[in-house]
């Protein structure tokens, strides 16, 4: 493989400027405000900064609103993560087989990662009205059975499902694209040795898929912990009860409607640590499991 050498090197630093530039006023700079708002006391109406020090981060980590945040944050990247990867692995081991149609099939399974976490709101906000939605017809025979607008825990699964739903075609892609970097020889001798189908997922393609499975763990939680905004958003509004109010949710209702800017920048440095923290943990001790062919 040649590599590419530039005679000047202002050829090289105008080239790597404009991703540098994006990186620097997207991500360092604001991470750098958050910090700095989280050290201090901003003014809701402007007025300079007052330097708290960890009086922000006392105040959010004693309330008992923000670790019902937490809870449910937790609930929902574990559930939609075991639901997507879950979903996503049999719809491609199933497109894998290529049995009929199945070419529509994985074009059909992959369009769904296109669609806006917001317009998937809308849509699963139809579909999960107690009045007017699919569910609307058990309601019907079972008057009040659901109702997430007043369910807590209704309206978390409701927000489980249409999360897991958005996470199933990017899951799918990678799962299919695995599978099908699998050699055939290997199944086709399992298969003369008398190996069924679901004898040959379980021992020859699920342990050479271990670092697909780990990828998708990894970008599914941090996902899940940072992505959920426009589904919140536009489904439940974090509620009822704040049932559904989300970490990532709870730091823009906090920040933009509550002019609370400190404590929505300590919030959102809690949020970046734990993410943080997960993907370490991930890779520290998740990833000595994982066996690369």
């Amino acid at each position: 493989m040649r590599r590419a050498y530039f005679k000047n090197n202002w050829i090289a630093a105008l080239v790597v400027a404009p991703q540098l530039l994006i990186i620097f006023v997207f991500f360092y700079w604001p991470a750098s405000q958050a910090v700095y708002w989280a050290f201090t006391l901003e003014q809701p109406w402007g007025g300079g900064n007052t330097w708290v020090g960890l009086d922000n981060f006392r105040q959010v980590l004693g309330d008992p609103v923000y670790w019902q945040s937490v809870t449910a944050s937790i609930i929902f990247a574990l559930s939609s993560t075991v639901l997507a990867m879950g979903m996503a692995l049999i719809l491609a081991l199933f497109a894998d087989r290529q049995l009929k149609g199945y070419k529509i099939f994985r074009i059909g399974l992959i369009w769904p990662y296109a669609i806006a976490a917001p317009a998937v709101g809308l849509a699963f906000r139809f579909v999960f009205n107690p009045n007017a939605g699919l569910l609307s017809f058990v309601n019907k025979a079972m008057p009040g059975l659901w109702d997430p607008t007043l369910n807590g825990n209704q309206a978390l699964i409701m927000v489980i499902v249409a999360g897991s739903w958005k996470l199933i075609s990017y899951n799918f892609i990678f799962f299919l694209a695995a599978l099908q970097s699998i050699p055939r020889s290997l199944v086709e001798a399992g298969a003369m040795d008398g190996a069924g189908v679901l004898r040959r997922m379980r021992d020859i393609q699920l342990p050479l898929l271990a670092p697909t499975f780990f990828f998708i763990l990894v970008i599914n939680i941090t996902d899940s912990f940072t992505d959920s905004f426009g589904i919140i958003d536009t489904l439940t509004g974090g509620g009822p009860a704040r049932a559904t109010d989300l970490m990532v949710y709870k730091i823009y209702s906090d920040g933009f409607r509550g002019f609370d800017y400190s404590g929505a920048a300590t919030q959102s440095i809690i949020l970046m640590v734990l993410v943080i923290a997960l993907t370490f943990v991930q890779f520290r001790y998740i990833e000595r499991r994982v066996h690369y062919t």
